[in-house]
């Protein structure tokens, strides 16, 4: 039993998987702690993705 413990801890195969779960969490909270700011620079009236379609739409009609 004490062997099976010994070559459990030593195995690193799993690490790696544990190392992508940690970096997604890390993603998560950050994101989660500034979902404010997030959405109002990229969603709100004033915001990225109003400009780049706004800008998109702007290209678009001036082609038709």
């Amino acid at each position: 039993m004490k062997n099976k413990i010994t070559a459990f801890l030593k195995d690193e195969s799993g690490q790696t998987s544990t190392e992508y779960i940690l970096l997604v969490a890390v993603v998560a909270f950050v994101i989660f702690k500034f979902k404010g700011v997030i959405e109002t620079k990229l969603v709100g009236d004033d915001g990225l993705v109003n400009k780049v379609f706004g800008k998109a739409d702007t290209i678009l009609e001036s082609i038709e």
